[in-house]
């Protein structure tokens, strides 16, 4: 059967060699488990309800992907969307997080719309590379802010907005420490190296006396406080299109990257095209919609799906692996509810750095590319938006070529997406 599910013999690979890269992805991406209860509480989401739909979204979308598509790529809830979901969408609109779990949940229909009518190739090809790369570098620095401030070790300043926190503070001490300690395990290559990394310093900061063990270690999962609690009716509300938009936007990019990234690295590219690229699409579209409805922010793939890759995966059956422990682990949500922010701090610092990465590929001796590449790898972090950082670069690139005669670079889509941005722009000048 699972020759026939998953073709190990023409894939060159063992079920032994599937369950050690299936191990090996979930080590690495488990730190999700963690984080994204942290952030998404701030919107007033329960950490518990938080955890029991994290675990259950990432496995059923992993084995939609394993199953279906039969690649072994695992999904979660995505870093980058979340932050938006709670800082941007929340917090800085004021939009309650059943309204946006709304929003979420429209953005997965349409990603499968998308998928299915094959629009969402032309909407990747419409997009310049230079302002890929810059929005996911500015997603980095925005998450990476976040994470300093979770540390205190940026705080607000009246003359200077921002300023070095104090290191008299044992958090700060503490988040330092967990910095260092996960920098370390992530150089030398230990697997697992953020989710430890979050452990360590969560049992630093108990040594310290900052933070307690959970009272209970295992516990059955509360998915009434979040399970369908999405407002539809609010979603639908105008004000909220771009929002949703944004969700579409940042996924698409997210997600096609690391579809790419995975499938390069594990020689699944044939003639430089993906085999069965809608089935790996059609994944994300249905965990989000699923997350939406346990409660959690959009789903996307893991880049951290190749360390499985490394270790020997090939095939779907790896995410079945991937899946399974992620239901194992709804039952430890008293675990990642007691861990303080802190302690995941770190990696969110160290997960912005590593998101920056793509910055190194915008073509910076171009200034019509480099210029609107700039805007929006700035303005993200600096107006604490990712909707503001995208827009304003969209705008910034299309008024570039067109001072530079480059207009025919210009393609249909980014004119109708600077039309639309620039009248959002006014509308809010007129309020």
């Amino acid at each position: 059967m699972l020759e026939r599910l998953f073709r190990l013999q023409e894939n060159q690979t063992t079920v032994r060699r599937e369950m050690l890269g299936g191990l090996t992805t979930f080590i690495t991406m488990a730190y999700i488990i963690v984080v994204n209860p942290q952030i998404l509480s701030q919107t007033g989401m329960p950490p518990e309800g938080v955890v029991f739909a994290t675990c259950l979204a990432a496995a059923v979308a992993t084995l939609v992907m394993g199953l279906y598509a039969n690649y072994p790529i695992a999904l979660a809830p995505g870093m980058s969307l979340n932050a938006y979901f709670t800082y941007t969408v929340c917090i800085g609109m004021h939009v309650p997080w059943t309204t946006a779990l709304g929003a979420v949940f429209f953005s997965g229909v349409l990603f499968v719309l998308l998928t299915v009518t094959r629009v969402r190739e032309q909407i990747v090809n419409g997009i310049p590379l230079g302002l890929k790369h810059a929005t996911a570098g500015g997603i980095g620095m925005f998450i990476a802010f976040v994470g300093l401030r979770s540390a205190k070790l940026v705080v607000a300043n009246a003359a200077t907005f921002v300023s070095l926190g104090n290191f008299a503070d044992p958090s700060v001490q503490v988040a330092s420490v967990g910095i260092l300690l996960t920098l370390a395990l992530m150089v030398r290559r230990v697997n697992g190296a953020i989710l430890l990394g979050i452990l360590g310093t969560a049992l630093f900061g108990i040594f310290r006396g900052l933070a307690h063990l959970p009272e209970h270690w295992v516990a059955l999962p509360h998915p009434s406080s979040t399970f369908l609690k999405m407002d539809l009716r609010g979603a639908l509300h105008l004000g909220l299109v771009e929002i949703i938009f944004i969700f579409l936007f940042v996924d698409l990019f997210d997600n096609v990257g690391t579809m790419v990234g995975v499938c390069e690295q594990g020689g699944f590219v044939k003639d430089g095209k993906i085999p069965r690229v809608g089935r790996m699409l059609l994944a994300d579209g249905i965990g989000t919609m699923f997350g939406a409805m346990t409660g959690t922010s959009t789903v996307t793939s893991y880049i951290e799906s190749a360390a499985g890759v490394a270790a020997g995966a090939r095939t779907g059956l790896s995410n079945v692996m991937v899946a399974t422990l992620f239901l194992v682990a709804m039952l430890f949500s008293p675990v990642a509810a007691a861990i303080p922010a802190f302690a995941t701090a770190p990696a969110l610092v160290l997960v912005g750095a590593l998101m920056t990465e793509s910055i190194a590929q915008v073509e910076w001796k171009e200034f019509t590319e480099a210029f609107p590449a700039f805007v929006t790898l700035v303005a993200t972090p600096l107006t604490f938006s990712i909707a503001t950082g995208l827009s304003l670069g969209v705008i910034t690139y299309t008024a570039a070529k067109l001072a530079a005669g480059k207009w025919r670079e210009v393609s249909v889509l980014l004119w109708i997406l600077t039309g639309l941005f620039v009248v959002r722009y006014a509308v809010l000048a007129a309020e």
